[in-house]
């Protein structure tokens, strides 16, 4: 199956994952709405949504920028139709935009947790469930949430309550979701990665260009997002879906391509459950050992 011709409204590409994603779309020729907040260059992040759409183009796609706060429902409502309004509908919906702050609980201020729990929880929720009138005319409905498998496991918690509380959301609304859904044919499913992968997050956020360095690219996650995509949408609903899982099921063998360009270990990301720690162990550098 191929995603031309299709329309993917999408959050937050204007950089990262999400721009993997959508590039990786477009070579089939898929329609893409970005909506996202960076209209003017960042100082410290790369990208806007002028500079996605054109990058979109050239990998042979169609493209549209829509500045859009996914907190404030009527920006996300107008994004929707503006996306239905230039190409017909809406196929995919992938909810890509995310808020992080890795802190513990009395050092994280309740601005910054609201932030979080409006973009990842809420945001996902509200985005879905605007695009979903459309999704439901639509051949072979997709969404797909860039959200972590629910796994309850205190040490995912602990070190940092409301990051993994808002990410859990977004868990929560595929859970939720693909089974609300499931009899009219829309599948929802969460993607995430086995390692860390070198975003702007990881360098500016996480833990720099060291952790950059044994991280690998976004390309992994759009080429495992572009399999889940892909596929009949009644024939796959409520996963919780590991990057390397999709693609080796793809029957992809070797995953150097990806990096790290260091040539060391990649490093495990967070959220990853104990099976499939074990699964890994051999391949992937688990830092979570001690917890």
């Amino acid at each position: 199956m191929s995603l031309a011709g299709k329309t993917i409204f999408i959050t937050g590409a204007t950089r990262g994952i999400g721009l993997a994603i959508a590039t990786r779309a477009a070579r089939d020729g898929a329609n893409i709405a970005i909506a996202a907040k960076t209209v003017d260059p960042h100082p410290k992040l790369p990208g806007t949504l002028s500079t996605a759409a054109q990058a979109i183009r050239d990998a042979g796609g169609q493209a549209i920028g829509v500045p859009c706060d996914i907190r404030d429902e009527a920006q996300v409502v107008a994004a929707v139709e503006a996306a239905v309004q230039e190409f017909g509908g809406i196929d995919i919906c992938v909810n890509n935009a995310s808020a992080i702050s890795l802190t513990p609980t009395l050092q994280t201020d309740m601005k910054r947790y609201d932030l979080m729990n409006q973009v990842n929880a809420r945001g996902t929720f509200l985005v879905s469930k605007t695009c979903l009138p459309h999704l439901l005319e639509a051949e072979n409905p997709h969404i797909l949430n860039m959200a972590p498998p629910l796994d309850m496991a205190a040490k995912w918690f602990a070190p940092h309550v409301a990051y993994t509380t808002a990410k859990m959301g977004m868990s929560l609304c595929t859970l939720g979701m693909s089974a609300e859904f499931a009899e009219q044919g829309v599948a929802v499913n969460s993607l995430w990665p086995l390692t860390t992968i070198d975003t702007a997050a990881v360098r500016n956020v996480l833990g720099g260009d060291q952790m950059a360095s044994v991280s690998r690219t976004p390309e992994v996650l759009a080429d495992a997002a572009y399999a889940i995509l892909t596929k009949p949408a009644r024939e796959v609903t409520g996963n919780f879906f590991i990057d390397e899982d999709v693609l080796r099921a793809e029957g992809v063998t070797d995953f150097s391509v990806y990096g790290p360009a260091s040539g060391q270990k990649p490093l495990m990301d967070f959220f990853i459950p104990a099976d499939v720690v074990e699964r890994y162990a051999d391949t992937v550098t688990n830092a979570f050992d001690a917890r």
